[in-house]
């Protein structure tokens, strides 16, 4: 537990031990392994007697100040970093459940999540079912007897639906499940899971923790028990974060709650210039009064986060020509970069999807998605404007 108080300040003065040379930011530990000071140190350390580095694919001081940080900003007991987001979703998951095992989800997750349910556990005999995020009834009525997760995004990917994290977090204690909450679009910044009651809250480090682009990792945050057995199971099958990765994603949580404070006010500036646009069908944004779950967002999110959905009239071709006459705005699949990204998700992040799949999560063909970076905003907004026009 972080003896400070303030989000910013748990962030940038979490740090790890200083070594004997006084440094004042924390060095980087590029060391595949680390000494004993004598053979009964080594032998209480693997006994776990004993706390302490052995072999970075265990445990590196970088990736303990990293982890650290996450856990003192999303009020969690324990954590583990991995090399991406996707192996903290599949460790979150594969390490608590065996064959036999059922995982209630929501409908809307992102598409190498959906992949994971429908084809890579199948072959372990874990079985999945989906559940309407803006349905709450149907949730319980889809708990078996063997379910023994539940697990959603919100704000959901792309379609950024909200689903009520204390209504979820009561859902699952009242059947004794664990509930795992993907918190990569929120951030701990905007929102923390475990306060509703989540066990495990996941991220992808690359979106915005990381926050421009240059790397790779994930986080697994949670009950100290969980991670316990989570951290066994990432101990032997490897899916370590690098040190360096860890001491850059470190340095980026210094300046993730001044960076997610312009990501929401300029999303919402651009949200509200483009609802009701005459070239649009849709914009979404969790914190438009238009958004279904408006009040909802408002109750458990600090700010509206960084991401805008919006349909382009005229269906995919129209989508495509917009995102092909954009100048400045990024065309890639990445999110939660200091450079404004467009993605089409029906043919990239979402394409293994069927029609009917995404259709049911509202990921339409003329659906684009925006991550809002930390450019001036009316630069953002005149690029958009000029692919409309330019578009018809």
């Amino acid at each position: 537990m972080s003896k400070y108080k303030h989000f910013e300040t748990k962030a940038i003065r979490n740090q790890t031990e200083r070594s004997p040379f006084r440094e004042h930011s924390a060095p980087l530990y590029m060391t595949s392994s680390f000494t004993f000071d004598d053979a009964e140190q080594a032998r209480a350390l693997f006994a776990d007697e004993e706390e302490g580095n052995i072999y970075t694919r265990f445990s590196n001081p970088n990736n303990t100040e990293f982890i650290d940080k996450l856990c003192a900003l999303e009020g969690t007991d324990d954590g583990i970093a991995t090399a991406s987001g996707m192996a903290a979703m599949f460790a979150s998951m594969v390490a608590l459940l065996q064959s036999g095992d059922h995982i209630l989800a929501s409908r809307s997750v992102f598409g190498s999540t959906h992949q994971l349910f429908t084809q890579i556990f199948p072959k372990w005999g874990i079985q999945h079912s989906y559940a309407d995020i803006n349905n709450p009834e149907e949730w319980e009525s889809k708990i078996l007897p063997n379910t023994k997760m539940i697990f959603a995004e919100t704000p959901s990917n792309p379609a950024l639906d909200i689903i009520d994290l204390e209504w979820l977090g009561q859902l699952a204690n009242n059947h004794g499940l664990i509930l795992n909450i993907d918190n990569c679009f929120a951030t701990p910044y905007l929102q923390q899971p475990a306060i509703y009651g989540a066990h495990i809250v996941t991220h992808s480090a690359t979106k915005f923790i990381d926050g421009q682009g240059r790397t790779i990792g994930g986080a697994i945050l949670g009950d100290k028990e969980l991670i316990k057995d989570i951290r066994f199971f990432a101990r032997h099958t490897g899916p370590s974060l690098s040190p360096f990765n860890g001491w850059l994603l470190s340095k980026s949580l210094e300046t993730l709650a001044v960076r997610m404070d312009r990501h929401c006010e300029s999303a919402l500036k651009i949200a509200e210039y483009l609802e009701g646009h005459e070239e649009l069908e849709l914009v979404k944004y969790p914190f438009l009064k238009s958004h279904p779950q408006y009040e909802l967002a408002k109750k458990q999110m600090k700010l509206g986060g960084g991401l805008v959905t919006f349909i382009v009239k005229g269906g995919i071709d129209r989508g495509r020509r917009f995102l092909d006459s954009l100048q400045m705005l990024s065309l890639t699949a990445n999110l939660g970069d200091s450079r404004t990204i467009a993605t089409h998700p029906a043919s990239t992040t979402h394409s293994k999807l069927t029609d009917e799949e995404r259709a049911e999560v509202g990921i339409l063909p003329g659906l684009v998605r925006i991550s809002v970076g930390l450019e001036n905003v009316n630069d953002i907004l005149e690029d958009i404007e000029n692919a409309l026009n330019a578009s018809k």
